[in-house]
């Protein structure tokens, strides 16, 4: 039972915003951090689109969302949706 948990703690877990339902099954998700250069000490916005898995198409566009790394479902997904927060 603890083996199962150290794996489940391992995969990534990523806080972002629905922003394409286009596809079935599919939520493209943004993903936006905040960054600071290590030299010059200036902050930025950085920001990455995930393609993440839902089975029952249940999100949709605007939703605030949690993420989590999975194994590969298809050439592009390899996240899944586990739950939504706002």
């Amino acid at each position: 039972m603890s083996e199962k948990n150290s794996t489940t703690s391992r995969q990534r877990r990523l806080v972002g915003r629905v922003v394409a339902a286009k596809a079935a099954k599919t939520r493209v998700v943004l993903v936006e951090r905040v960054l600071q250069h290590p030299k010059y000490g200036k902050r930025f916005r950085s920001s990455h689109r995930f393609a993440a898995h839902d089975e029952k198409n249940i999100y949709q566009l605007g939703d605030q969302v949690m993420i989590q790394e999975t194994r590969p479902i298809s050439r592009t997904k390899r996240w899944r949706i586990i739950k939504k927060l706002s």
